[in-house]
């Protein structure tokens, strides 16, 4: 009986030894993940009066990680499912921050859009795993919590890296570096977080190798794709980041623009406003204990459509809480849906996680480049149209879900698959 307790380890949990540093250390993860991902965002003005190019061209510093991230994340996920979630993600982040290093060098716009598309293909060994890992580790009523943390890393990568960048392309380095030097402070602090996360996290003590064969592999993703509520949850997740990449890509081109004029420093510092993503999805798991998951994001869109139609004014004074609106309904709304994708999949959790991830990103990717193009083309309201119609779909989807839910009670002895 005494020999049976390390054979025998109980789910990570809040209070419980080695949850702690998984926190951290996946909070470490997101916070590089985000920080490299986006680390050109905040700076695509600079970018395009450095190289001389138009915003959509710009916007793919942005849209060829994303896209990246996209497509390589599911074959990915697969080598996790073998080889293991920690080994998964440790050699995507060091493969990451190597590149993250080189990127400011990058000689040309043609070059940098092919070392942040390497960049985007190496974090995508990063998101699903960690999804697969927390699910495996943390026991399952703590589990929507530990991925509000992780999502919390994220929104604190992105706001760090957005003010490091823009400080650092317009403070100590814009003499002799401009952008670049903005990105070399990016990548160092990726470096940093990066120990952090090697140093801290866990050996899996749940995982179990599976096989690489490509046809079950490929039965595993066919039934996640036909699973009606993982479907959902998909589009859910892909309109959302529609929004978020389209605000945030275009945002910066038009508050150095007149009437506002602001200086790069002073755009990365409206990133600041991702600390309300950080406390809204780190909130997500009491949000969702109150008002169940659809009502969770009701919650979220409509806080989400608020901030956009805020964000139309020329006024800072409504912009800047416009923001605030567009990142805590965003923040909430992925971490809601992530979560869910990790309860709903029984297995194949790392193809279920991947999938979320390809479509998230996928729409980031499609928001950034068509946000940029309808700015160019009609301005910011143009940007906010974009964005609303994602924001519809993510109310038309949820609508949907609600009355396939009350359909499938009626049923007797059916399956609530809906839920």
């Amino acid at each position: 009986m005494g020999a049976s307790t390390p054979s025998s380890p109980e789910p990570l949990s809040p209070g419980r030894p080695g949850y702690r540093r998984m926190s951290l250390a996946l909070f470490a993860a997101g916070l590089a993940t985000f920080a490299l991902l986006y680390s050109t965002q905040a700076l695509l003005p600079a970018v395009s009066a450095g190289f001389g190019v138009t915003a959509g061209q710009a916007s793919w510093t942005v849209s060829a990680a994303t896209g990246a991230l996209a497509l390589f994340v599911l074959p990915l996920s697969a080598l996790s499912e073998r080889f293991g979630r920690t080994r998964m993600m440790t050699c995507s982040m060091v493969v990451a921050v190597g590149v993250g290093l080189l990127v400011p060098f990058a000689p040309s716009l043609e070059w940098l859009v092919a070392l942040r598309a390497v960049q985007g293909a190496a974090i995508a060994g990063i998101p699903a795993s960690a999804m697969a890992y927390l699910a495996e580790e943390v026991r399952p009523k703590a589990l929507v919590g530990a991925i509000g943390l992780f999502v919390a890393g994220n929104s604190i990568g992105g706001m760090s890296g957005r003010i490091v960048t823009g400080w650092g392309a317009q403070g100590w380095g814009a003499q002799l570096w401009g952008w670049r030097g903005g990105l070399l402070a990016v990548g160092v602090m990726a470096l940093v977080s990066a120990v952090a996360f090697l140093v801290l996290l866990p050996r899996a003590r749940f995982f179990r190798p599976a096989s690489l064969n490509p046809r079950a592999v490929g039965r595993t993703v066919a039934g996640h794709l036909r699973d009606p509520l993982l479907l959902r949850l998909y589009g859910i997740g892909a309109l959302f980041m529609t929004v978020f990449g389209a605000v945030y890509t275009v945002i910066g081109y038009r508050l150095v623009e007149a009437p506002f004029s602001l200086g790069q420093g002073v755009v990365g510092s409206i990133f600041l406003v991702y600390l309300v993503g950080t406390a809204s999805s780190a909130a997500a798991g009491q949000l969702v204990a109150r008002a169940g998951r659809r009502g969770a994001l009701y919650l979220a869109v409509t806080t989400t459509a608020l901030g956009l139609l805020l964000s139309l004014a020329d006024s800072l004074w409504l912009i800047l809480p416009g923001l605030v609106l567009i990142t805590a309904g965003f923040f909430a709304g992925h971490a809601v849906a992530s979560a869910a994708v990790s309860r709903t999949a029984k297995t194949g959790r790392a193809q279920a996680s991947a999938l979320y991830q390809s479509a998230y990103y996928l729409g980031s990717s499609a928001g950034g480049t068509l946000g940029a193009l309808a700015y160019h083309a009609s301005g910011w309201a143009a940007t906010v149209g974009i964005a609303l119609l994602a924001v519809l779909g993510v109310v038309s989807i949820t609508l949907y879900g609600s009355h396939a839910a009350r359909a499938e009670r009626r049923l007797p002895g059916a399956a609530v698959a809906a839920r």
